[in-house]
């Protein structure tokens, strides 16, 4: 049943993509107080100023009693040279804007209820409107109104959007960290169920060996990926319903992931734990308190999800935690393993983000509906790690804009990182030769992957360059040493329902490996 969950969560957590909108900023003072609000505007129809100090002032005007789709009702003594406020509705924004343009007015901003869009006209329409025009929320609108009143001068302007920023240097060292930590993590955990062997211990399980899935078989690994697929085309037939099984099920397995992350830091750290019985039941205060904190922070994302400001920080955790347990969990038990796994969810990715286009009624990619959900309105799948973008003052007004990488990106390529580790303790790499060049193959895959992605405007499925880079390294480095047979091969003994004998060879003595009795 941990299994199938683990496969449920992962099948959906490979792309997702932002919506770029035309953002600009409403500067509103007066002589003691000065706020600004999001606008939403079509820099192509309507140019705005880059920055404040260019802007034009104007005094505002509140229309909003109107929605402005004809003259009656207002005088142009009142509008003349000044920026009106006007309700949407009743007919396009052009008409609003050549209604506003008439009566003498310097500016037309458009006060909304609804989702702000980018406005837009018949290409017939846009010659015609020559002065500025923005959407806004009119909750902003009443909130200036309770500040300002009817004393109220605004400028309009859009700051120019910087594709490079900080937080993409901060995605950057989350993964490269989250990588390194779970391999580390994975190879530590073959260490000591090495050791425990050689002492004797191999009859019980410890925690190393507790809740571990073992993908041995190719027969395996496709049937796991072909249920990938099954469950990401269940996803956009049945999102509305099928979104909210998916966020109750993150919830518990984020909880018990950041459960084992933070029991092990107390097993490193030598944190000891008191221990009392009730009713032939013992119970661990150390693991009833760790479960306790990682419940609340999976109660409280799942409470207030929705809400951008802060609860990436959280989602980010949760994350985390999820991609560390996933690969320390889950084995792959040779390349040959890692190179149909990757290699088929790399097509995997390919194909739903590329080619389904082609088969969708409205052209986008199951990949991307999936992630986005239907409308900007609809739940998104906790499937990211996310990071506010810091330059992208105009955007966040609006709603926070954010740099994103799929947990996916993490764990497929994390799923060799660990094999990698897992090798290095078997052949007694002290220096972790394997561990160390795979880490910075990824590295330098996701530079890459950013690199491309900043050239070109669009957002990339990062798997495709991550994936040849480190099974290339991998490959490569297993080569130069003459260590490709056995780095192929690997070693099956965790697999206890087969009778094939390790496939290391014998041929290494006690001295060899510390406590391998394969």
């Amino acid at each position: 049943m941990e299994g199938a969950l683990r496969i449920v969560v992962f099948s959906v957590i490979f792309l997702a993509s932002q919506v770029n909108c035309q953002e600009a900023i409403l500067h509103i003072s007066n002589l003691n107080t000065e706020r600004e609000y999001c606008l939403v505007h079509n820099h192509s129809w309507t140019p705005l100023s880059q920055s404040l100090d260019a802007a034009e002032q104007y005094t505002l005007v509140n229309l909003t009693f109107t929605v402005l789709c004809n003259r009656s009702g207002v005088s142009p003594d009142v509008v003349k040279d000044k920026a009106v406020v006007v309700m949407r509705g009743d007919c396009d924004f052009s008409q609003k804007a050549l209604v506003a343009q008439s009566l003498g007015a310097k500016a037309l901003l458009i006060a909304s209820n609804i989702s702000l869009i980018t406005p837009s006209a018949n290409d017939s329409e846009y010659a015609k409107v020559h002065i500025p025009l923005a959407l806004m929320r009119y909750r902003d609108f009443l909130e200036a109104q309770q500040v300002f009143n009817d004393d109220m001068q605004v400028k309009l302007y859009a700051p120019p959007f910087s594709k490079i920023d900080a937080s993409i240097a901060v995605m950057l060292l989350i993964s490269i960290v989250t990588i390194a930590l779970g391999g580390y993590w994975s190879g530590a955990c073959e260490s000591e169920r090495l050791n425990s062997r050689f002492a004797g211990g191999g009859g019980e399980e410890n925690k190393s060996d507790s809740g571990e899935l073992f993908l041995y078989s190719p027969l395996k690994v496709v049937f796991f990926v072909a249920m990938m697929c099954g469950m990401l085309v269940l996803m956009y037939f049945f999102y509305s319903v099928l979104v909210y099984i998916i966020i109750a099920i993150f919830c518990l397995a984020s909880a018990s992931a950041l459960y084992s992350c933070l029991d092990a830091v107390m097993d490193l750290i030598g944190c000891g734990t008191v221990s009392f019985s009730v009713r032939n039941y013992t119970f661990s205060v150390r693991s009833l308190i760790l479960a306790a904190v990682c419940i609340s922070i999976a109660v409280v994302w799942g409470v207030y999800r929705n809400e951008d400001r802060w609860i990436w920080i959280l989602q980010d955790l949760l994350g985390i935690a999820f991609c560390l347990n996933f690969m320390k969990t889950i084995s792959l038990s040779n390349f040959k393993i890692c190179v149909i796994l990757l290699s088929l969810l790399l097509v995997y990715d390919v194909f739903f983000v590329f080619i389904t286009p082609f088969f969708t009624k409205n052209g986008v990619s199951i990949m991307v509906q999936v992630a986005l959900g239907p409308d900007a309105s609809a739940e998104k799948l906790p499937v990211v790690m996310r990071v506010p973008r810091f330059s992208a003052w105009a955007q966040n007004l609006c709603g926070m804009q954010f740099s994103i990488l799929g947990y996916g990106d993490i764990i497929v390529p994390g799923l060799l990182v660990a094999y990698c580790s897992r090798f290095d303790v078997w052949i007694n790499s002290r220096r972790k030769i394997y561990f160390l060049s795979c880490c910075i193959a990824y590295l330098l895959g996701m530079i890459v992957t950013f690199a491309v992605m900043l050239l070109s405007g669009m957002g990339q499925p990062a798997l495709l360059y991550l994936v040849p880079f480190t099974l290339i390294t991998s490959a490569v480095l297993a080569g130069c040493r003459g260590e490709m047979r056995q780095f192929w091969t690997g070693t099956s003994y965790e697999v206890l329902d087969s009778s094939r004998k390790p496939l290391l060879p014998e041929r290494r003595t006690d001295s060899s490996i510390e406590g391998d009795t394969c």
